[in-house]
């Protein structure tokens, strides 16, 4: 789907099947990029992406998407750990082509220094690097949204990561900030402790909890 920059794609590896954000589309060209995250031999596609070769196949499935960012907003908060790095990129550089001053705070998560991520940046964008060192997964990432003083006026939030991690800042932003739920966009994209297809079924009855607990 054209316009969204939360595009994601299902790959097939085998009998696997799993969802990735694209980070580019050159429809001209006929080409996707996709970022894959390589844990060792950990998982399905970071082991297939190590090994590929030019002129290897892969089955490309349902497109989707349903998210971009509003360029006449205030302010933008991007909130995400690796696996929302695609989506948070290709908004800073769609949210920065339409609007170069403006004003967008992102808090990435990674393991340790090194591991950053390239975003497009510009003089209004403010990134801050949150580093787990071993921690659990959204732990440090929730701290320093929560502690951060939050701006007044019209502002957006894109929030996407594990799902430890969204539910508090969900909590946090619709109950005790009182954003707009329009101006949220916000999903669990995975769960510690759970496959892909464990998550997939619990899901459903996760987002119920968190909608329970900000009331909308």
């Amino acid at each position: 789907p054209a316009g969204f920059t939360d595009t994601y794609v299902k790959l097939r590896f085998g009998d696997v099947v799993r969802a990735y954000t694209l980070r580019s589309v050159d429809r001209e060209g006929g080409r996707l990029t996709v970022d894959f995250v390589v844990h060792g031999d950990h998982g399905v596609a970071g082991p297939w992406a190590a090994a590929a070769q030019p002129g290897d196949r892969i089955s490309c499935l349902h497109p989707g998407g349903e998210w971009a960012p509003r360029p006449s907003a205030d302010a933008h908060l991007l909130v995400g750990d690796e696996a929302a790095f695609p989506a948070i990129g290709s908004a800073l550089e769609v949210l920065l082509a339409a609007r170069p001053d403006a004003a967008a705070l992102v808090f990435a998560e990674v393991e340790q220094p090194g591991d950053e991520y390239p975003f497009a940046t510009g003089p209004g964008v403010d990134i801050r690097w949150v580093y787990r060192d071993g921690g659990p997964y959204g732990a440090h990432l929730v701290a320093e949204v929560l502690a951060h003083g939050w701006p007044g006026g019209d502002v957006e939030a894109f929030v996407h990561g594990n799902a430890e991690m969204v539910r508090p800042v969900r909590r946090y932003l619709l109950r005790d900030i009182g954003m707009p739920r329009q101006n949220l966009s916000i999903s669990g994209y995975w769960r510690a402790g759970h496959t892909d297809e464990a998550w997939r079924a619990v899901k459903k009855e996760f987002n119920a909890l968190m909608e329970q607990e900000s009331g909308r």
